[in-house]
């Protein structure tokens, strides 16, 4: 029962800790794009290209070097890029419309997403608590849309509310990337997993900028400005992208998606302190009820953690407890045992004719105890 609740503990910890190391990188990429979009570069593709070609190559690599052959079918990750390329197109030109704490925000709609299709497609279950959580939660996100509407915020851009859409859009696309990452990575395998989104990720952006951003390619003006971020969103990406099927396969994809909703919080403080803007009152109010609705799920999490230990607490003693139930009728109806030496390997044999005679013995006392009760 100890090493059980302990390897829970760490779990849950390990679990939180790289959950706020993504959150942290999820915002650099969040502040990345943010600065190209007041720099007025629009190629959301292109900032997500680089990080493609790095997991391709890395994973790649390592991929050739096991020469292993694939666990899941190709045509699978042909499809995952393609979701996973347009969902990081979709959020990453909302910052050109939006401002950076709306998308960081915006981004919990993955949450319901990924609890529908985690139901729908894994058969999760989800208790009355959770769902509770789920829809605080999405209150919150009508509050954010809300927000910009009355503000008339236009900080990040110039159409927020176009802008939202397109977040919620990505969010939900993102859901589900992350709902086909957490069933290959517990299915296939992590490197699998990330070479070949990187190399089929690779090659859709790689068409999709030469049809939609090559002629924005051309007019950036390229400079350190404008190079760092682009640099700084591919290295932050390869990162998130490289650590996201831990938390997967540990946690799963609703625990990622709700250790993200933390990205809010820093994604105000960047607004606040780097860019000296000035945030609704309407957003405290809807980052409010966000976090409580993020209590609600998490408390949720425990109670229901805690009844999967004592069932497997309960399981073990039973086990424990037919164990020497049937230790003891076996040792009852041994005949032949070990040496006292303890050298197992060494047997006591009876030979034949006394067992016979052991036998004749035992029916001739059962016939005088019938003889007496006669």
């Amino acid at each position: 029962m100890m090493m059980f609740k302990e390897f829970w503990v760490k779990k849950t910890l390990l679990g939180l800790g790289l959950g706020q190391f993504l959150s942290l990188l999820i915002t650099s990429t969040g502040f990345s794009s943010s600065e190209l979009a007041k720099k007025g570069i629009n190629a959301p593709t292109s900032q997500s290209f680089l990080n493609y070609v790095l997991l391709a190559i890395v994973y790649g690599a390592i991929m050739l070097y096991r020469r292993k052959p694939l666990k899941a079918k190709w045509y699978y990750y042909v499809l995952l890029g393609m979701v996973d390329v347009e969902a990081n197109f979709l959020v990453v030109k909302a910052y050109q419309y939006t401002p950076i704490t709306s998308v960081m925000l915006l981004d919990c709609w993955s949450i319901p997403s990924v609890m529908l299709l985690t139901w729908v497609f894994l058969k999760t279950k989800y208790r009355f608590r959770k769902i509770t959580g789920v829809v605080v939660c999405v209150a919150g996100l009508v509050m954010v849309v809300f927000s910009d509407v009355h503000a008339g915020d236009r900080a990040g851009g110039s159409n927020p509310r176009l802008g939202d859409v397109l977040v919620i859009a990505g969010s939900t696309l993102y859901a589900v990337s992350n709902v086909s990452e957490e069933f290959l990575v517990k299915n296939a395998d992590r490197v699998e997993l990330m070479a070949m989104l990187g190399f089929f990720g690779a090659i859709v952006s790689a068409i999709q900028i030469s049809i939609l951003e090559r002629n924005e390619l051309k007019s950036i003006h390229w400079s350190a400005g404008a190079a760092l971020p682009f640099v700084g969103f591919s290295v932050a990406m390869f990162l998130f992208y490289s650590f996201v099927p831990v938390l997967l396969k540990t946690n799963g994809s609703t625990m990622l998606n709700l250790s993200l909703l933390t990205s809010d919080m820093w994604a105000v403080l960047i607004r606040i302190f780097a860019y000296h803007e000035k945030v609704d009152w309407m957003y405290f109010v809807a980052f409010a009820g966000v976090c409580v609705g993020l209590v609600i799920y998490s408390g949720g999490d425990k109670e229901e953690d805690q009844q999967c230990a004592d069932v497997a607490d309960e399981g073990a003693e039973r086990s424990k407890h037919f164990d020497e139930e049937a230790a003891s009728v076996s040792r009852g109806t041994t005949v032949t045992g070990s040496s006292k030496t303890g050298d197992s390997s060494k047997h006591e044999i009876v030979p034949a004719s006394s067992t016979e005679g052991e036998v004749s013995d035992n029916k001739s006392i059962g016939k005088d105890v019938q003889g007496r009760k006669s």
